[in-house]
């Protein structure tokens, strides 16, 4: 019995079938109130008005024209970066000049391995999810993408591509940052 017919039947039946279709909406409702996005091969919209600089664990966003070194970062379709290790001092500005040598979309994208994975996660749940911030950089295939951030706090954290699949397929690096003022 389906619940077309359930609702011709008992009123037993009827109640029972109201209640499974009100949970079904319940359960999508939230769904419905997130923004719909989609991670295609197309290059993200570059953003109105300036940059957000909002702190985080792994730094903030930064000039261009604070930049005193670029890195270049060679993404491909083998999953892996090169370089797959980078250091830098606390309290530098890097540009990253990040070039997509592949035939598929791959993206930069900075942060601590907890925030990546949880990220990473969530990607896999909602492939089609958009996300652009200014430690991400997202870049088509023979394409060149890149990121200005300034490094202001030491420790190890990573970089990844956090489309489905590929942080899974081991496509992530290292960034050490050295404390401000030791060699």
């Amino acid at each position: 019995m389906n619940e077309s017919t359930e609702l011709t039947a008992s009123p037993l039946a009827r109640r029972a079938a109201i209640t499974r279709i009100a949970a079904a909406a319940a359960a999508t409702m939230p769904l419905l109130a997130m923004p719909a996005h989609a991670h295609t091969d197309e290059p993200h919209s570059p953003k109105a008005g300036p940059v957000v600089k909002e702190q985080k664990d792994w730094g903030i966003a930064g000039d261009a024209k604070s930049a005193k070194r670029n890195i270049d970062v060679g993404m491909a379709d083998n999953m892996r970066f090169t370089p797959a290790r980078i250091e830098v001092r606390q309290g530098e500005t890097v540009k990253f000049v990040v070039r997509n040598s592949g035939k598929v979309m791959h993206e930069f994208v900075i942060g601590t391995k907890a925030e990546n994975g949880k990220h990473a996660e969530m990607m896999v749940k909602f492939p089609n999810m958009e996300h652009d911030e200014p430690y991400m950089a997202h870049v088509p295939p023979g394409k060149t993408g890149e990121i200005v951030w300034t490094f202001n706090r030491a420790g190890e954290f990573e970089f990844a591509c956090l489309i489905a699949g590929h942080y899974q397929g081991g496509m992530v690096g290292a960034i050490m940052v050295t404390p401000a003022g030791k060699a």
